[in-house]
């Protein structure tokens, strides 16, 4: 049985944070990594990014570790409409999603829409796009949607 993303590998785990840079090295000094560089996600125009269903100026610091198979997320959003934003006001820190790699991200979409799971977030990356799909209430946490290009 593939489930409904034909995939089932977890890629990542994104953790919401008020302050990526002290998170950062906090994971950095506890597994003995050096401490990754801070990104900023593209701008509006670039990301394209859409937050239920409105276009959104929103942005965020990103950290990321590369944990053997599963790369770890810590995300500190602006105060632009996100989904980021919402959950960090609504639960606090900590986990906002499980990724997974997928192809035919439209469909996958529409897939998931069928089953209730409404789209929350979408946008566009370096090398692909990513959405976030609203699995909270079934799965206690968000499913991200990765396609790369090829």
């Amino acid at each position: 049985m593939t489930g409904l993303l034909g995939n089932h590998f977890v890629t990542q785990i994104g953790i919401l944070v008020n302050d990526v840079e002290k998170v950062s090295a906090a994971y950095a000094a506890f597994f003995g990594l050096e401490q990754p560089e801070i990104v900023v996600t593209d701008t509006a125009e670039l990301a394209q990014t859409r937050y239920n269903g409105s276009k959104t100026e929103a942005r965020a610091k990103l950290a990321f570790f590369d944990m053997g198979s599963l790369q770890l997320e810590l995300i500190e959003p602006d105060h632009q409409p996100s989904t980021w934003r919402d959950y960090l006001n609504e639960h606090g820190e900590g986990p906002h999603h499980i990724a997974f790699v997928i192809e035919g991200m439209q469909e996958k979409i529409m897939l998931l829409e069928g089953k209730g799971f409404a789209l929350q977030q979408k946008g566009e990356y370096t090398g692909g796009r990513y959405a976030y799909m609203d699995t909270f209430k079934e799965l206690k946490v968000l499913v991200e949607l990765l396609e790369n290009d090829k």
